[in-house]
């Protein structure tokens, strides 16, 4: 192409460049998660690692201070049909924490708003009703244009499923990197579950 023509018909330029955008919408639209691989590049050079939640109570919460452990990130809610997967989440922190096994619960709202509570609410919920004791974070988005970029990393990665409701699991290996994922129908003590833990321990 000419490019003196454009740089003296700015109006070209501008035409040019509202006819990619649009066509680029089009294609993130079409193809959602999987088209945004392509453009979240540099999130797939990160790991779990480089990420950051807030302490349901207060406080940061880098993931780095799990570093060398196995990570698994749920996304919770307490007015769900699996809020009963909880139990299991806590009983298998309280069998695998001695062995370098960390469970995080992930409180959103996102799936017809079965987590409506404040923080210290669903803190009470989940100690009273299940005795909870692994680490909550704050409660965040994990979808949608305010997803929390934990989020957005994971379902970049080639491993990584988006969500589609309350109790979606992510295992994160010793390195920090997306090593499985699970849907909430696949209850956290699934022989699935257990195997992909398993395999990551020493």
């Amino acid at each position: 192409m000419d490019s003196k023509k454009y740089h003296h018909k700015g109006i070209h330029l501008v035409r040019l460049y509202k006819i990619i955008t649009v066509i680029s919408g089009l294609l993130s639209f079409a193809y959602g998660g999987h088209g945004a691989k392509a453009q979240d590049e540099p999130l797939q050079a990160k790991t779990a690692y480089d990420f950051s939640f807030q302490k349901i109570d207060g406080g940061d919460l880098p993931l780095s201070n799990y570093k060398g452990k196995v990570l698994m990130v749920v996304n919770t809610a307490s007015k769900c049909g699996f809020t009963k997967q909880y139990a299991d989440l806590q009983k298998i922190y309280e069998e695998y924490k001695d062995r370098g096994v960390v469970v995080l619960g992930v409180p959103s709202n996102d799936f017809l708003g079965q987590e409506p509570g404040s923080n210290a609410s669903i803190k009470k919920f989940c100690e009273t009703n299940f005795g909870i004791t692994f680490p909550m974070t704050e409660k965040v988005s994990v979808k949608g244009g305010d997803v929390h970029p934990f989020y957005a990393w994971a379902v970049a990665q080639d491993k990584g499923d988006r969500p589609g409701w309350n109790f979606h699991k992510f295992i994160i290996a010793p390195d920090g990197k997306l090593f499985a994922s699970f849907s909430s129908g696949v209850e956290p003590d699934d022989d699935l579950v257990l195997d992909a833990i398993e395999t990551l321990l020493p």
